[in-house]
């Protein structure tokens, strides 16, 4: 890995790979910092990390690292040393017979707003800094054994992009409070987002919406992808507003998915997840920081930054919009049609059964009665205990199956029928 100190000599030679960027267009005093950038996802990507694997010293390490940038920059600390500290349980481990957890932290500081009458309310921005370490666990090329996949853009990429954002925001105050989170744990299951919003530092209902940033580094043909732009009736305009036709920005609406904005719009929060597309360094020791595409990173950080300024101005909060689109199932069972429209829990649970995060509108599961926070614990004539017997219950049976599903809510059981749907249908 190359070191910090090279920083001056490596900016030459990502700019020299920007074939004909987009221009960026003038943001006043705050704009994205290249060198800044650069130096964040060096560090968090060198094999002194090694790879971040939540509950590892070198995941502690790059917590440590990101609470001393806010330190730096002078933010508030909702939590002693920025540490929301938690026990990451993930179903998969608990599966293995893992039941203790792992030790580790969300790290998390606020910029106070300026406008008396705006800054109770709050903008989240956030963005996982754990990776894969040396497992094989989820890794795509498990051949390599116990190489340290560094993970420079899943996601040192985003995390650096927040702390730039926190930076800029920093210079330029804004009216609302914004809540700037690193989380931990994404990689086993969004374990620290879900934490964040089960015992978030203010009330759910004062955060307005929230902004992610997942694998942003490796930008081509100056594309982006932007996630969630139906979760509010305003998003769509209002990212293509602030963008004004500087990048490729292909939208789409649907505000679950297997990042950690997912666990903010199931708690009907809107949502936006920033992302350059997959590549074929993801997942595998080779996610470097000399892949980076630095000049693109930038401007999805500008772009960011504008976003952020037109909600922050808006007088009025975003109107949330329920999901009624399907998207794949997360786990075993991805390749499978059948379709209920729930959107699992993966963290471990001490009461057997899978807790749904998320109902999607217009889906069996909501035709059904079902709601965020039910445990399912009968799914037609399997008993679920966890992920893995939901999902093969689930995906023994085809679409237009009628299921009795008995759940758990507030500690009442309770039972309903569904007719299972066709995923995509």
């Amino acid at each position: 890995m190359k070191r910090i100190l090279l920083v001056p000599a490596l900016i030459g030679a990502f700019a020299c790979s920007q074939a004909g960027p987009a221009p960026r267009p003038s943001l006043g005093v705050a704009a994205a910092d290249s060198a800044r950038m650069l130096a964040d996802i060096s560090y968090l990507a060198s094999d002194a990390l090694e790879g971040r694997l939540t509950g590892t010293p070198g995941n502690d390490s790059a917590a440590a690292f990101i609470a001393r940038r806010f330190a730096a920059l002078r933010l508030k600390a909702p939590y002693p040393g920025y540490m929301q500290k938690f026990t990451a349980r993930s179903a998969a481990a608990a599966h293995s017979g893992d039941t203790a957890g792992k030790e580790t932290q969300n790290v998390v500081a606020v910029i106070e707003g300026t406008d008396p009458l705006l800054r109770d309310e709050y903008i989240v921005i956030g963005a996982h800094y754990d990776h894969l370490g040396r497992s094989t666990v989820s890794a795509l090329d498990p051949s390599a054994g116990d190489a340290i996949r560094n993970g420079a853009d899943d996601n040192a990429s985003g995390t650096a992009a927040i702390l730039e954002l926190a930076r800029m925001l920093s210079i330029e105050k804004p009216r609302r409070s914004v809540i700037f989170a690193g989380f931990s744990g994404e990689e086993q299951g969004l374990l620290g987002s879900q934490y964040f919003v089960d015992n978030p530092p203010v009330p759910l209902g004062k955060i307005v919406t929230m902004l992610n940033f997942d694998m942003v580094g490796r930008m081509k043909n100056d594309g982006l992808m932007v996630f969630g732009t139906a979760t509010a009736t305003e998003m769509a305009a209002l990212v293509d507003s602030a963008n004004a036709g500087i990048l490729r920005v292909t939208s789409s609406g649907d505000g679950f998915g297997s990042s950690d904005h997912s666990s903010f719009y199931a708690k009907e929060i809107p949502v936006l997840h920033f992302f350059t597309d997959l590549h074929e360094d993801y997942h595998r020791a080779s996610d470097d920081t000399e892949k980076i595409n630095l000049g693109g990173q930038a401007r999805v950080v500008d772009l960011a930054f504008r976003i952020t300024r037109r909600i922050d101005d808006r007088p009025a909060r975003l109107s949330y919009v329920r999901a009624t689109a399907p998207s794949r199932a997360i786990g075993s069972g991805q390749g499978s049609q059948t379709y209920l429209g729930s959107v699992p829990d993966m963290a471990a649970s001490e009461t057997p059964g899978l807790r749904l995060t998320g109902v999607r509108s217009g889906s069996p599961a909501d035709a059904g009665g079902l709601r965020p926070g039910d445990i399912i614990v009968e799914f037609g004539d399997a008993v679920v205990t966890d992920l893995y017997t939901y999902s093969a219950a689930l995906y023994s049976k085809k679409p237009g199956d009628s299921v009795r599903i008995v759940y758990l809510r507030d500690g009442n059981k309770n039972e309903t029928t569904v007719v299972l749907g066709r995923r995509g249908g």
